[in-house]
């Protein structure tokens, strides 16, 4: 399960349209009319700037083409170990959506079903709106297949070792004896997710913790990206920090996009163009990012070793830790773990 994104410039109102029409990811005033209106408004004013970013980036998301490359290679190594499987996509605001998903799978002749979220950080705005609309959608298709659902997996140490040596990649391209700040540049939440109790932000804390202690000692920073919408986000914000940096006589940074799995428009754009951009100017020197998780090879064996545990225990016929079983007809409570 992931976001998805708008594969030709054509689909982007239409895909910020589904966005913005979610409470689930976005409480927008007023309430389920306010939400319809509003975000309707909010996706056609944003049209126009937002193609122009795609256009820059190709023309369409590469979140599908990432995402199928991370499902061939977690299925390829599961069937190594012995396991009987299949993977569809299943993304929340465009295609292929949780219809799809479930016309293949069903088409393939699995008998249960394990969602795996590809956001490791959980928060309701993305897993437990992509878990609620699975499960709407099997309820509406009578379909009865067991569920079961991996929620987080933020503090998985073979993900910690994968997205640390992406890190250390990155650093290895800096000057001889340079020492540069490290900006962990996690996706923006609307603030009241977390006065809600989302917990988000003490996920993120702990990849961040996780992964530097992987690494040599080195400055670091928080901050988030991608702010959207009329309502208050968390802080800072990554644009805020790179200034604060930059006055600070910061001239290396190494950007960590903490939050993605993939490469789409906040790296391709938005961190490497609109944030590289704006480092320059300010007079840091060397700004970089690591490669995307994309499909390096121990973020896939990662993925596998994440995966693997729960199918191991649904053949043995027991709960994995942390399990969440459910079915297209039951009510989930879609809490965190």
């Amino acid at each position: 399960m992931n976001l998805g994104g708008p594969d030709r410039l054509e689909a982007v109102r239409p895909f910020l349209t589904r966005l913005f029409s979610d409470r689930e990811i976005i409480r927008l005033p007023g309430g389920p009319l306010g939400q319809w209106f509003i975000g309707r408004m909010i996706a056609y004013s944003r049209t126009k700037e937002v193609q122009e970013n795609y256009a820059r980036i190709g023309g369409g998301s590469p979140i599908v083409f990432w995402s199928t490359r991370q499902g061939e290679g977690m299925v390829k190594r599961l069937r190594e170990r012995g396991h009987d499987v299949e993977y569809a996509l299943c993304m929340r605001y465009w295609d292929p959506d949780s219809n799809a998903a479930l016309d293949r799978l069903e088409a393939l002749g699995c008998d249960r079903l394990l969602a795996f979220t590809l956001y490791p950080h959980y928060s309701m705005a993305t897993t437990g709106s992509s878990a609620a609309e699975l499960i709407r959608v099997m309820k509406r298709r009578g379909t009865r297949l067991p569920l079961e659902r991996i929620d987080t997996w933020y503090d998985h140490p073979s993900y910690l070792d994968a997205l640390a040596g992406r890190v250390r990649e990155a650093l290895a391209k800096f000057p001889e004896g340079v020492k540069p700040m490290l900006l962990f540049s996690a996706h923006g939440l609307p603030k009241h997710f977390i006065d809600d109790g989302d917990p988000y932000v003490g996920h993120i804390e702990a990849t961040i913790e996780g992964v530097l202690a992987r690494l040599p000692a080195l400055p670091h920073v928080l901050a988030y990206q991608s702010r959207v919408g009329p309502v208050e986000w968390i802080r800072p914000s990554t644009d805020q920090v790179i200034d604060q940096l930059a006055a600070q006589g910061v001239k290396d940074v190494c950007v960590v996009p903490v939050s993605f799995v993939s490469d789409h428009i906040e790296t391709l754009y938005e961190v490497d163009m609109l944030y590289g951009d704006q480092a320059k100017k300010a007079g840091i020197v060397n700004f970089m990012r690591p490669e995307g998780l994309n499909d390096y090879p121990p973020f896939l064996d990662a993925l596998t070793d994440i995966v693997e545990p729960r199918l191991r225990a649904a053949a043995a016929g027991v709960a994995a830790p942390g399990s969440t079983p459910a079915r297209g007809d039951q009510r989930v409570e879609l809490s965190a773990r």
